[in-house]
């Protein structure tokens, strides 16, 4: 097609957007590769995908970061999210200092890298961080073309993003068809129906649901000028402030019927948004479904048999710390979270609960810490998850965890139990410091094993093989530990081991970790910063980072 935009290169596409004189960053010549995909056998590319550009844009300084769908699917890994964190982090430098610069994201992207999980997770989450803090000065655009579209966490950044541009050649969903597949099942969703497919994540669907803010034809200028009108209105849709309306729609939500494309437009347009307010945990006689995440909840707090208005969200204060955490409810009406996992409800009923928090300490000195007990063994899986935007409701919750900290609440996560995937990013990496126990059972990953190999094109063997030379596609918390995010991986505490001594201890770690935050910046640089991310962990995130700061203003 010509003057096509979605048939460009990534390079191409950020030229495209910007007026004549353009200055790329950490390009190909600097040869910044990705260090963990040549031991797979993958061919690494010079720039690992992820083009930063900047110019101008109708004469107003901007930065273009623009991902390559064609290299690894846009996948996520260290050093393309590094360069991404590091760029956007200029940015918002350039804007507190009061030389205001429009970011603009380039998604075509399926999230995370499976070659480098969990690298590709903890990037993710910085960039979440960054977009959350630069929307203060500065409208984030995001522009979804089309080939991959924008998928997995990737997919949750999009909802943060002040305002989301489209074509009709794009889809934007949390997981693809072929993982829904295969965790839920064929019935759940069809992954050969390609009419279901985009009929219910492409944009057309996504516009009229309030997912998507403007679909456009595809061609340069007018992608351009939808880009160049945004930025000059300083657009932005607040799609994860809408709480009360997303908790009021699930008010409503017929679950004895299969919600379909039409059911769903027709209730959307119908609901009018309550104020929800979700209570603190209170005790009572009959134990809730068995978790790690509930038995440290009860010991931390002290209540037993913890419940509340919504079943697999609990928070309370103690001691005057606020506990949240997200736990399984066997009889939960949403089939897809009866394991724990983190849905619709969880993450709008969480960023309600944080963003009160946040609300009620607005005026206070010293900030309420914020204890998140992470034991979520992923996001939920479903159709009508999908269908009403999942990726929003979990980006609702990350951006809570993010502003608050950002406004100077220390946010502790303290891991008992899984932290998988879209619910580790929205229940989990958006705090300051991460303590976990030091249990095989615990399992951290991007994906689970059986989606990843399918995704990825290889058997669990060869899955399994990877991970011996790459620490970040493990799913085991020792190897976790080798990329250097954990604040402390404690010893001696198993999973369920929540005794009073084990509590205390706990108790004094999450103290100390508290106090770390202290007079401290409230960004996720604690990360790069131990030992173990300097002297191996980090260590490309860390170069990159370096090359970005000397190029930027070079």
């Amino acid at each position: 097609m010509k003057n096509s935009f979605v048939e460009l290169h990534a390079r191409e596409r950020a030229e495209a957007l910007l007026d004549d004189d353009v200055r790329e960053l950490v390009g190909p010549l600097d040869n910044m590769i990705s260090p963990h995909l040549e031991p797979q056998g993958i061919v690494p590319e010079s720039d690992d995908g992820v083009v930063l550009m900047r110019g101008t844009i109708n004469g107003k300084s901007a930065l273009v970061i623009s991902i390559e769908g064609k290299f690894q699917g846009g996948g996520i890994g260290e050093v393309s999210g590094a360069k991404i964190v590091a760029a956007l982090e200029k940015a918002l430098e350039d804007n507190q200092a009061g030389k205001t610069i429009y970011p603009v994201l380039v998604l075509d992207t399926g999230g995370v890298r499976l070659q480098e999980a969990n690298y590709g997770l903890l990037s993710i989450s910085e960039i979440q961080n960054a977009v959350i803090a630069l929307k203060k000065f500065v409208p984030v655009i995001g522009l979804v073309p089309g080939r991959v579209g924008s998928f997995g966490g990737m997919s949750i950044t999009a909802s943060i993003l002040s305002y989301l541009i489209a074509t009709k050649k794009a889809r934007i969903a949390l997981n693809g068809p072929e993982v829904i597949e295969q965790e839920a099942g064929v019935r759940e969703f069809d992954s050969s129906d390609k009419d279901l497919i985009w009929n219910t994540l492409g944009t057309k669907q996504r516009l009229a649901t309030g997912l998507v803010d403007e679909v456009v034809e595809d061609t340069v200028d007018n992608i351009k000028k939808s880009v160049s009108d945004a930025i000059d209105a300083k657009k932005d849709a607040h799609r994860t402030e809408n709480i009360d309306f997303y908790l009021s729609l699930l008010d409503k939500l017929d679950l004895s019927k299969k919600l379909d494309i039409d059911g769903y437009r027709k209730l959307y347009s119908e609901v009018k948004s309550e104020k929800h307010v979700i209570d603190d945990a209170v005790g009572s006689n009959t134990p809730g479904t068995k978790s790690r995440g509930r038995v440290w909840f009860e010991k931390l707090t002290g209540i037993k048999n913890a419940k509340s208005s919504v079943s697999t969200v609990l928070h309370a204060e103690k001691d005057g710390k606020e506990y949240v955490a997200i736990v399984p409810d066997a009889d939960n009406k949403f089939p897809r979270v009866r394991d724990g996992e983190v849905g619709l409800e969880e993450g709008f009923a969480v960023a309600s609960i944080v963003n009160k928090v946040v609300a009620d300490d607005a005026d206070k000195d010293i900030k309420r810490p914020i204890i998140m007990v992470v034991d979520v063994p992923s996001q939920a899986y479903g159709y009508q998850e999908e269908l009403i935007g999942i990726h929003v409701a979990l980006g609702s919750s990350a951006a809570a965890y993010a502003k608050a900290r950002q406004a100077g609440h220390p946010v502790i996560a303290f891991i008992p139990g899984d932290a998988v995937s879209g619910g580790f990013l929205a229940h989990g990496l958006q705090s300051n410091r991460l303590i976990a126990l030091d249990d095989t059972s615990i399992t951290i990953q991007a994906m689970s094993k059986a989606s990843a190999a399918r995704i990825t094109q290889r058997t669990i063997a060869e899955l399994e093989e990877a991970t011996k030379h790459v620490p970040a596609m493990a799913y085991d918390i020792d190897n976790y530990e080798k990329l250097g995010a954990l604040y402390k991986l404690v010893k001696g505490i198993g999973s369920y081991d929540a005794t009073d001594e084990n509590v205390a201890k706990i108790n004094s770690i999450i103290d100390e970790a508290i106090q770390t935050t202290v007079g401290k910046p409230a960004d996720l640089h604690f990360r790069y910063e131990t030992p173990i991310a300097i002297e191996s962990g980090r260590k490309a995130t860390n170069a990159v980072r370096k090359a970005v700061f000397e190029q930027w203003n070079a």
